[in-house]
């Protein structure tokens, strides 16, 4: 669906279990900014529930890289989405929460880095792509986005 990822050679992607820590489980890289997209497995069949990014643009341009990069925006970031809890929790909390309440067994997590010595594209303008794309397709967002 999203041809426009291809492009982007430094990619990734790792399955996350209840069972499992979901910061053992996380690969994504520690010094780069990217984009994400989260799937939900239902019966085999993978269903995206989320699109995401990790890295902002600086006042002169450059790329901003969180300290902890892609994988502390997915493990530590805290997700818009609050599923219904009152104050904010970090996503390797939430996950895992939202999970037995929407009786999900298993995500997938798939991430690109789009800013680095071959491309200049920022995370942002990319999740934008890709949202609006997922909108135009669907006429709705993903279903962990808060709208």
């Amino acid at each position: 669906m999203f041809d426009e990822l291809e492009k982007y050679k430094n990619a990734g992607a790792f399955n996350f279990k209840l069972s499992e820590s979901f910061k053992e489980k996380c690969n994504a890289p520690i010094n780069k900014g990217g984009v994400y997209l989260i799937y939900k497995i239902i019966k085999g069949k993978e269903i995206l529930i989320y699109i995401g990014s990790s890295g902002q643009r600086n006042e002169d341009g450059t790329l901003k890289i969180r300290k902890g990069g892609m994988k502390d925006r997915l493990v530590n970031g805290y997700h818009p989405h609050r599923f219904g809890q009152t104050k904010r929790i970090k996503r390797h909390e939430a996950f895992p929460k939202q999970m037995q309440v929407a009786n999900i067994t298993e995500l997938k997590f798939y991430w690109w880095v789009t800013c680095d010595d071959i491309n200049s594209d920022f995370p942002t303008d990319v999740e934008a792509i890709l949202r609006k794309k997922y909108f135009e397709k669907f006429q709705k967002h993903p279903e962990w986005h808060k709208i």
